[in-house]
Formats: structure tokens, sequence, C-alpha cells
């Protein structure tokens, strides 16, 4: 549905972005992750063919966006970072000019119109100046607009930005019930968003993809061994030593009753000799598991190690040093 190959973005002797390689497959939702100024917004601007770029290609539904280009927009629902809303129209009218921008027929205007009000769960206030509705409201209305011709791709720049919680949520969950009928590629650098909408990630950084799994594919990836969780009545001296002296255990580090046991790479399944040590000493099992690296760690270790391909595997799709 996207596909992306040897992308790059030139502003003088900066690369915005540089040799970006991805695909994006029908129906699916992918999360374009990175911190601020990694190149999110430009690569969104370039596929929605609002911008040039310098090198490379994209194909959006067939269709490459440097020679039919509008043929791409036609395809393309597109909500920038700042919503294209027009305070002074109602929403009603804004829709259906935002229809009639996307070449919707006179005869379906009123059924997608009503269609997109639907969708996005705004038609209490499809009478209402837009100007006058609260942040939640004006994304909505954003969101309706880019919906509002059925087009078979989204492209979602920070869609959440700037709301409350209550409407993030909301938001969440209106782009989730649209995956399967739309392919979304969604912008951010707020990591709760990414894993409650997204299937897949790509991770960004200075311009480069330095990622791109789903996120308990990267947490795989990146853990150099294996976190084991434990949860003991008594965490005593005696009963550490011998967890420490199991072959194979790297660490452990106790925080009152909660143990956190790091095991060398490659060690097989020695949970059993870790729990025989615990009990045999009498700290008294209360839970016992493996501990997730968060997305949060993930995020940190692609975004500040730049050059440490160590931490990613180098025959991954889409992984780049």
């Amino acid at each position: 549905m996207i596909q992306v190959t040897g992308l790059t973005k030139q502003y003088g002797p900066r690369k915005a972005i540089d040799n970006l390689n991805f695909d994006v497959k029908r129906g699916e939702i992918v999360g374009f992750l990175g911190p601020n100024g990694a190149g999110k917004s430009t690569t969104m601007k370039i596929i929605t063919a609002f911008t040039p770029a310098s090198e490379g290609t994209v194909v959006v539904n067939g269709h490459d966006v440097f020679e039919e280009p509008i043929e791409v927009k036609r395809a393309i629902g597109y909500l920038p970072e700042n919503p294209p809303i027009y305070m002074e129209m109602t929403v009603s009218d804004y829709l259906e000019f935002a229809a009639r921008l996307n070449q919707v027929p006179k005869n379906l205007l009123k059924r997608q119109v009503d269609w997109a009000l639907q969708k996005t769960n705004i038609g209490d206030v499809r009478g209402r100046i837009i100007g006058n509705l609260s942040k939640g409201y004006k994304q909505r209305v954003g969101l309706a607009q880019a919906l509002v011709h059925n087009p078979a791709v989204l492209v979602l720049d920070e869609p959440t930005v700037g709301l409350d919680p209550k409407q993030i949520i909301e938001i969440r969950e209106l782009i989730k019930s649209l995956a399967g009928e739309h392919t979304i590629i969604l912008s951010s650098h707020i990591l709760p968003e990414v894993t409650a909408t997204c299937g897949r990630i790509i991770v960004i950084n200075h311009g480069k993809i330095v990622a791109e799994d789903t996120i308990d594919g990267l947490t795989l990836r990146l853990k150099k061994g294996l976190l084991l969780q434990m949860t003991v009545k008594e965490a005593h001296a005696e009963g550490l030593a011998a967890i420490r002296a199991v072959p194979g255990v790297l660490g452990v580090a106790a925080t009152g009753p909660k143990l956190v046991i790091d095991l060398a790479p490659n060690q097989g399944e020695i949970r059993d000799l870790v729990a025989r040590a615990a009990v045999e000493k009498g700290m008294g099992i209360l839970e016992f598991g493996s501990e997730k690296v968060s997305l949060e760690e993930i995020f940190l270790q692609l975004t500040t190690t730049e050059s440490d391909t160590s931490l990613i595997d180098p025959s991954s799709k889409g992984v780049t040093s």
C-alpha cells in the first residue's frame, strides 16, 4: 500500500531524512516513532505529496508520489500536526467543503459528510462554529476531513498532540477502529500512543531508520540477556548469595521483596535452578516470571545510541547503522 525507497530530503547541507526504506501493508496501523526533529513530519509531508524529496521514490496505492501526485492525494487522507480547519465555518459546511476538494461526487456529498460525522462521533456538533469547539472536538473535525472521501490510506501526524487524557483515549480508540478498512501510518513521539494503537513500529532518529519491528520483536532484539522478576517473602543476604551463585546469573538487584535477576545470554532454561536456590534458602517465592523491557527503555536505547549496532539485529528489515 505504501512503499518508500531510498527517500532523502536535504535542506542545504543538512539531511532531514537520509535514505529511508520501509513498507506499510494494506490494513496495517504502523507507528512512525522518534524524538522531536527526527524527520517524522518531513517524511509525512513527502508521502502526502505536500513536499518534494531530494532523492528516492514513494508509491502509494500503486501511484508514484512524484509522477502522479493528484492520484496519490485522492488515495490519502492527511491530518497534519495542526489540523487544516476554518474556524469561522460550521462543522458540516467545512466537511462538505473538504469533500468537494477531494472530488466527492455531488450526489454523494451528504452521505459522505454524514458518514465522517458518524465515524468520528461529532454528529452532535455538526451545526456549530468550529472556532467555538474544544480542542478535542477540533481534532476530531480534522480527522473527519481526512476521512470524508473514504481514502485507502490515512497519514496522521501527531494526532493527539495537545489533548487531555480523556480526549487522547477517545482518539486512540477511533484510530484503532479504522484498522483493516484503512491503511494508517501514524507519526508520534508519545510512546503510550504508539503502544496502544500500532501493530508495528518504525523508529527514526537523526533522519535514519534505526529499527523496524513489532514492540515484542524490538524487546527481544534489544535484551542482551534475560531479566527474571521474583517476589519473595524475605529477601535475606544468604538467599541472594545463593541465587548469584547459580551458573549463568550475572547479578541480582533487590528492592524490598522484589528481585530482578539478570541472566547471561544463551543460558537456556535455568529458572528451575534459580527458584530452587531461593526455596532452599527459605526465601518463600510469591511471584516468579520474566520482566519485559519497556517501550521507554527501547526508545532510549535506539535514539541515544547512534553507532552501537550491537543493540540491533543487523539482519532485520529496515535496520540501518
